[in-house]
């Protein structure tokens, strides 16, 4: 190989700060020594890369197209010098990370303080966004999902997995009865999801001889799941929740957002014995990319290790 790399990152600097002088305060170097690489790099190309004026620099054609490649060779050593740094370096920089709202809220946010302190220098940047991310047009980094996941062009993750349950409030079950059937099931107010249909399959079948009653039903369960009609419908597992909170019908959530409402009462648990065995599988999805490698490992490690399989 004729050029080295240093003689790339003078190159490239050059066109950056828009004069050899410049260049050469920003590398620290002698201006003749800027000057000298140029000359040499040109050498051994053989062709002219810039076009010096007495007041400025002009790519030629062929300075264009070396400039690109430049960049790119110059980025992929960085890449590698972090991957190879990272073990030893505490990561740094932006990190934007995306989950479902009912996620963030209940899985990532409850550590995202203890996460600052770990790694003081990772600049967290969340959002949330209740189907998957294009992970270039919405510049994130990671995105957690539920559910199965297929992508061949982003590296996936297990963070761990989660049950569903149906729920209700006491309020409301004192005021409209205790479902034992899924036939008695129907009969009551139903709180679903706008978007996607399959999120309205819960998973009730016939588990038991209670529910073997909702056969007499016109629009039986299957082994799959039993296919909610809601009166209700939001598009966000939060506002479901707090809608079963506030006693306006039954819904069916993942146990990671109602674990706390359950322990403190605040939600009952129904139809139990007609529940299928269900996991939930709980993804994070991201690029694989060296310079990202340390704040990623670093996240999912982090976060990894504080969910719970809601078994």
């Amino acid at each position: 190989m004729k050029t080295s790399t240093d003689e790339l990152l003078v190159f490239v600097t050059v066109i950056d700060a828009g004069s050899i002088t410049a260049a050469a305060d920003k590398l620290e170097q002698t201006v003749s020594g800027v000057s000298r690489a140029l000359t040499r790099l040109e050498k051994q190309l053989d062709v002219a890369l810039l076009v010096r004026t007495t007041r400025r620099l002009q790519l030629t054609e062929e300075g264009e197209l070396f400039l690109e490649r430049a960049r790119a060779i110059l980025a992929a050593m960085e890449d590698a010098e972090e991957a190879v740094s990272r073990h030893r370096e505490q990561p740094s920089g932006r990190l934007r990370v995306d989950a479902g709202a009912p996620f963030m809220l209940h899985c990532i946010v409850p550590h995202v303080a203890a996460f600052a302190e770990r790694y003081p220098g990772i600049e967290l940047e969340l959002t949330s966004h209740e189907r998957m991310a294009d992970l270039h047009e919405q510049r994130v980094d990671i995105a957690i999902r539920i559910g199965a996941f297929e992508d061949a062009a982003l590296h996936a993750r297990t963070l761990g997995a989660s049950r569903r349950h149906v729920v209700a409030s006491p309020a409301y079950l004192a005021a409209r009865g205790t479902p034992r059937t899924l036939a008695q099931l129907r009969e009551h107010r139903l709180i679903g999801f706008t978007a996607p249909a399959q999120a309205n399959s819960w998973p009730l079948g016939l588990a038991s001889l209670a529910a073997q009653a909702s056969l007499l039903d016109e629009t039986p369960a299957t082994p799959d799941g039993f296919v909610a009609h809601p009166a209700l419908a939001a598009s966000s597992g939060e506002t479901i929740r707090q809608l079963a909170l506030a006693g306006a019908g039954v819904a069916c959530l993942s146990d990671f957002m109602t674990a706390a409402d359950r322990a403190a009462g605040r939600l009952v648990t129904l139809l139990d014995d007609a529940l299928v065995a269900e996991q939930q599988p709980i993804y994070a999805v991201y690029y694989r990319s060296a310079a990202l490698a340390a704040r990623v490992q670093g996240f999912l490690a982090f976060i990894g290790g504080r969910l719970e399989a809601f078994a």
